[in-house]
């Protein structure tokens, strides 16, 4: 399996990203939150991923930007465990939403029960 967070894979669209805010579902696993949508964009990707820190937990940017990069790269390392439950295109946000400053590895601990959450609310 490719562990790469490639830059065609990066949510950057607006539209794409308004359309998560309305229409969206969502799991959450304390303190994750993953919002999704099917959406078929024109890229030869399964999916899409933006991730986000509140600034109302951490209003230093430099704290922001740290957390911004665990959930990149725990999405990156078990991105496999979110392609074994799809089999059409999705959009993601990733959210961290605590001020608890909790550590890397508890962090990709969550996002794995996430993911695996998030497998298990899909239609089969």
């Amino acid at each position: 399996m490719d562990n790469s967070y490639p830059k065609n894979e990066k949510l950057k669209s607006k539209k794409i990203i308004d359309l998560l805010f309305t229409e969206g579902k969502s799991v959450a696993q304390y303190p994750l939150r993953l919002v999704y949508v099917p959406y078929d964009f024109e890229e030869d990707v399964p999916l899409k991923m933006g991730v986000s820190v509140s600034k109302k937990y951490f209003k230093k940017a430099v704290d922001r930007n740290y957390y911004k990069r665990v959930l990149r790269e725990c999405y990156r390392l078990n991105k496999s465990q979110l392609l074994a439950h799809t089999n059409q295109k999705y959009c993601f946000m990733f959210f961290y939403q605590t001020a608890d400053r909790l550590p890397y590895q508890e962090i990709e601990t969550k996002t794995k029960q996430l993911f695996e959450k998030f497998g298990k609310s899909l239609p089969q």
